[in-house]
């Protein structure tokens, strides 16, 4: 069983949460990042600690790059570098393209895509210098990869993601640190809960959501030594909408 320490960002609930459940399972130790939701995340911090590994609360907003780059660097000098993180947090503010407007955008794609680089860039040295290896996993979706109706901006946010994960693949491998998407179809989450499910079933072959569990198993994999190998890759979990 791995050792080493894991920030989940947006942990405190659904896919987020079931990742931060996974790893620890995995014997990791937990740093549950949230933005809001504290009661939450210390439910979260319970679970995992409950499991029998180590685990700590962190909160700042991924669209804040300096409280990101203040609150990484503290932990990280009282604690050392991460073994691995995860880029989880993300926001979707949904409309027609005609309708969105400025703060649609701009709020989506400052927490989605510059969320990877406010979290990802005070931490990527620490875990070079460290030469232990790791793991970066990020969350993208279906949408990144195939764009959806109402979703422009959160298309354009997941789609970068990729990109730049499959960039960041490149410089990193020769460290032996991995770097790959997952990218969710529909999943049981607060996010698909106002969706008319009759007429999202036709959508998906296996005609039914996902549950968050099913995504968390797969980044659990991609954290095992098992999947060392695996890199610059995006794995979809989407019962069969791609």
């Amino acid at each position: 069983m791995m050792a080493g320490r894991v920030l989940i960002t947006g942990a405190s609930r659904g896919i987020g949460k079931h990742i931060a459940l996974a790893l620890a399972q995995a014997g990791f130790n937990i740093v549950v990042h949230y933005r809001t939701q504290e009661a939450a995340a210390e439910s979260v911090l319970k679970e995992v600690s409950d499991i029998g590994v180590e685990a700590s609360l962190m909160c700042f907003d991924v669209a804040d790059r300096r409280a990101a780059a203040e609150a990484l660097a503290r932990d990280i000098e009282a604690k050392g570098a991460y073994y691995g993180v995860v880029c989880n947090a993300g926001i979707h503010r949904d409309n027609v393209f005609p309708a969105l407007t400025d703060s649609d955008w701009d709020d989506v794609l400052r927490t989605n895509l510059d969320g990877f680089y406010n979290v990802l860039h005070p931490v990527i040295m620490p875990m070079v210098r460290a030469k232990q290896g790791g793991r970066i996993v990020v969350l993208s979706s279906v949408a990144g990869l195939i764009g959806n109706r109402g979703q422009v901006n959160y298309s354009a946010s997941k789609g970068g993601l990729i990109a730049a994960s499959k960039a960041l693949a490149v410089e990193l491998a020769k460290r032996r640190i991995t770097v790959n998407c997952v990218a969710p179809g529909l999943i049981e989450t607060e996010m698909t809960e106002e969706l008319d499910s009759s007429q999202i079933m036709n959508m998906i072959p296996a005609r039914r959501l996902g549950r968050p569990e099913e995504v968390a198993s797969l980044v659990a994999y991609l954290f095992s030594t098992g999947a060392a190998y695996i890199t610059r890759q995006v794995v979809s979990v989407n019962g069969g909408m791609l």
